[in-house]
């Protein structure tokens, strides 16, 4: 039983049909993908959550497992560039795999600082090669576990943040934001994530920035089409896991929010790891994710994303685009430490039309743009403030990117923290479940084999090794260990 058709879940439940299980997948949405589920609305098609791939081979092992090759589902389009950031003071930075291209930009804003680049990827390629490809994939069942690659985490310097690593390298502090920004994107602080998460710049780098074309939406329409149609398993659509039910300290199956009760030997949970332990496992079988700890766990950030289409396109504006406002460590410290709404703003714009036009009708564009807000612990109520909020959104759009934006606006849809606590069930509405800092991660992180109750398993961005599609598809990749072979249970 496999909780959540989100990327990690539907990952999980392909990894364990190919090991001879029987699968059914269960998911509140009437639609797979998770956080990542698309929806249309007049001729447009939004991706909700994520927008990019940038670890493919992550996705082509599933489909391998099923005798088949991605390429048969889905298509992937490289992007070049990978993104542009737009700095306050109006300066651009335009990041790609082109190793020239790149020198070219950091010499644009700081000559002296090309030489702190190059070191400064290469020490990324070190922590990649050591922080992913040795450790992504590797349970943490144990302290043991976590003690063995103690000599790792020391030598990578997991003690200092992204930003103090790359400050180490680079002085201009413009690049040392467009080279430091990446744990945003996985619910982190680049202030307090680890610096093991500087090996995305290279993770960047090894595969490319990737787009699905039609929207990632159509990934997940793939990964469902690989269960259901080529392993003969199951996906159930409009159906609420309420409780896991426990016998003896032992999974056994699920209840429904309608009253159904379905066994199962084996119960895998994509779900937001703190929902999962504090609202759907009674307490008395609780011992380490009691109420109290999770209730004093950090927790990420929340998002305010405004989905919008136009009834023309701008053609000047690429695929990402990153704008930066006024402040940025006060921005972030506003939103992570002190949990309040900030009256300036930093904006991630996707624009997929710039590379699938079909995503729009012709002659218009699809767009969401997302602001990093705190999560509800800010005590804001986003029923009154959402629309004054996208006001102040679009009026930015307009000064910096896209003129003439509002009289230009065809159809409009928000989300808020509270869609993400209430539709997708994430605790205080953070985004990325638990804040990615040292002391959250790995051993620290809920387990991927669940230390409270047997026969329980978590994939996703609240367990090892994080958010992220590289991170919930490793999670799946975890099971490969943890779980017993399908023949063991017969």
């Amino acid at each position: 039983m496999v909780i959540g058709a989100g990327f990690g879940g539907l990952a999980a439940a392909i990894r364990l049909g190919a090991r001879g299980y029987r699968v059914t997948v269960l998911d509140r949405q009437d639609i797979v993908g998770g956080r990542g589920a698309p929806f249309t609305v007049d001729g447009f098609t939004f991706d909700a959550g994520p927008t990019i791939v940038t670890a493919p081979f992550l996705f082509e092992e599933l489909w391998e497992l099923c005798g088949r090759e991605m390429s048969e589902d889905v298509e992937l389009r490289k992007l070049t560039p990978f993104y542009k950031i737009r700095f306050p003071d109006g300066s651009w930075l335009t990041c790609s795999d082109d190793a020239e291209a790149m020198r070219a930009e950091i010499a644009k804003f700081s000559p002296s600082d090309v030489a702190g680049y190059e070191r400064f990827l290469k020490e990324s390629r070190e922590i990649f090669h050591t922080g992913f490809m040795k450790l992504a994939d590797v349970p943490f069942n144990t302290l043991l576990d976590m003690l063995k690659i103690l000599p790792n985490l020391i030598w990578l310097r997991s003690d200092r943040s992204v930003h103090a690593h790359v400050s180490k390298h680079i002085k201009d502090e413009r690049l040392r934001i467009g080279m430091g920004f990446h744990p945003l994107f996985l619910g982190g602080n680049p202030f307090n994530a680890t610096s093991v998460y500087s090996l995305v710049a290279y993770l960047e780098r090894q595969w490319g920035v990737h787009f699905v074309m039609g929207g990632t939406g159509e990934m997940a329409k793939g990964m469902a089409k690989l269960i259901e149609t080529h392993q003969g398993n199951t996906i159930r659509l409009n159906s609420e896991v309420e409780q896991i039910l426990i016998q003896d300290g032992t999974a056994k199956g699920v209840r429904l929010a309608s009253g159904e009760a379905i066994p199962a030997d084996i119960v895998v949970s994509d779900a937001d790891s703190a929902w999962l332990y504090k609202k759907m496992i009674p307490a008395t079988f609780r011992k380490r994710w009691t109420d109290r700890k999770l209730d004093r766990a950090r927790y990420s950030m929340s998002l305010f994303v405004w989905y919008f289409g136009t009834n023309r396109r701008y053609e000047d504006v690429g695929h990402h685009t990153i704008l930066l406002g006024p402040r940025y460590k006060g921005l972030l410290d506003d939103i992570f430490t002190h949990h309040k709404l900030a009256d300036d703003f930093s904006l991630y714009l996707y624009r997929p039309t710039a590379t699938d036009p079909s995503m729009a009708p012709p002659g218009c564009d699809s767009f969401y743009v997302l602001s990093p807000v705190p999560h509800l612990d800010s005590g804001d109520d986003w029923t009154e403030i959402a629309e004054s909020y996208r006001q102040k959104v679009a009026a930015f759009l307009d000064k910096t990117v896209l003129p003439g934006l509002e009289s230009s606006v065809v159809c409009s849809r928000l989300a808020t923290p509270l869609d993400f606590r209430d539709r997708l069930m994430s605790i205080k509405g953070a985004a990325f479940g638990l804040e990615p800092v040292l002391f959250q991660s790995a051993w620290f992180r809920p387990h991927n084999k669940s230390e409270d109750v047997k026969n329980l398993y978590l994939v996703g961005a609240g367990t090892h090794p994080g958010a992220g599609l590289p991170g919930v598809l490793s999670s799946a990749r975890v099971l490969d260990t943890v779980v017993p072979d399908a023949k063991a249970l017969v």
